[in-house]
């Protein structure tokens, strides 16, 4: 193997404390390995099968599969018809911690879910099927990836959903304390591109790593605005950095006491080795996918049962109200 630049040595060893963890992890990125393609279903799976499917992990969604290498599953009639969507088994990792609340909140289910940074989709239909909220609005603000999104959630038949174009100030502003989950897959520097075999120069220079990190505490901390008492939010990245993540996480708590971490148990052998606190890491090593950071918070303000009872049977509404009222607002555009 050539050697490795040095930027990449010395984030390595930020990472890792042993040489031989580090030399894992930078052939990884040197010399990328494919992947298994990995589909999720949005209905029953058909019968026959039409794809060799690998055993499924012990934490794998039930209605994720991953296929066998040769797949090519984007090519099959079944994904223009909607039938699933394909999507990196890393990004099923990250959001498999949505599957915790299910758990947590089985009285009480969730309604209304906003994916602030949705493009192009695969987290936003990870939700629908997962929790099945009563509205999905899936946010981008980059308009010329709108268009993909808008596609997807079309072709996938995601209802109830709208897909919009807002700045995260302007959702903070407009719609606090509405939404049971906010997700927040955050911009970053794409680290794990590079073990896709993709380039991505610049992705460990300290000054473009600050300058996400800075992105994302601009974007969480406006979603934290959003999330309703005892609703939670959802902090995803495909970046490996510690600046991106574990220590925005640990920003974000400083920042915002009433949110908390949560536990999530089926990824507990994923556990960030870089924090005490609740978050998980895939890294490309494990030839699992190109790796990714997750984090599940909840805002643990109080409301009383009856309070909390009246709260959630007006939120969908309020929500859908104060929605339709941005929407006038002549410096955005939307797409439903």
């Amino acid at each position: 193997m050539e050697q490795a630049p040095r930027l990449l040595q010395k984030f390595s060893q930020k990472l890792f404390p042993e040489p031989s963890e580090q030399a894992q992890f930078i052939e990884a990125l040197m010399q990328p390995q494919a992947f298994h393609p990995c589909i999720l279903w949005l209905g029953q799976r058909p019968d026959p099968f039409p794809f060799v499917v690998e055993p499924p992990l012990d934490w794998q969604p039930p209605f994720v599969d991953r296929l066998a290498f040769d797949a090519k599953p984007g090519r099959h009639p079944l994904h223009n018809q909607g039938a699933f969507y394909c999507l990196d088994f890393s990004s099923v990792f990250a959001a498999s911690v949505l599957l915790q609340i299910l758990l947590l909140q089985m009285q009480h289910p969730i309604e209304t879910v906003l994916d602030m940074c949705a493009a192009p989709g695969g987290k936003s239909i990870f939700a629908w099927k997962a929790l099945q909220p009563k509205l999905l609005i899936s946010n981008e603000v980059i308009g010329k990836r709108l268009g993909a999104l808008t596609s997807n959630l079309k072709r996938c038949q995601v209802q109830p959903c709208v897909a919009v174009m807002f700045d995260s100030s302007l959702l903070a502003a407009d719609i606090p304390e509405t939404s049971d989950l906010v997700i927040v897959d955050a911009p970053c520097t794409g680290q794990s591109l590079l073990a896709k075999g993709e380039k991505n120069p610049g992705c460990f220079h300290p000054v473009n790593i600050n300058k996400n990190a800075n992105r994302q505490k601009r974007i969480l901390a406006n979603s934290a605005q959003i999330v309703a008492p005892q609703g939670f939010l959802a902090y995803m990245t495909c970046a490996y950095s510690l600046e991106e993540n574990e220590q925005v996480t640990e920003w974000l708590l400083q920042k915002f006491p009433q949110f908390q971490p949560v536990e999530v148990p089926h990824l507990a052998a994923y556990q960030s080795h870089l924090t005490a606190l609740p978050c998980y890491r895939m890294f490309p090593q494990t030839s699992l996918g190109a790796g990714a950071f997750t984090v599940l918070l909840q805002n643990t303000a109080p409301l009383d049962p009856e309070e909390l009872r009246a709260h959630q049977t007006n939120r969908t509404t309020a929500a859908q109200q104060k929605l339709a009222n941005l929407l006038e607002h002549p410096k955005v555009r939307s797409k439903s």
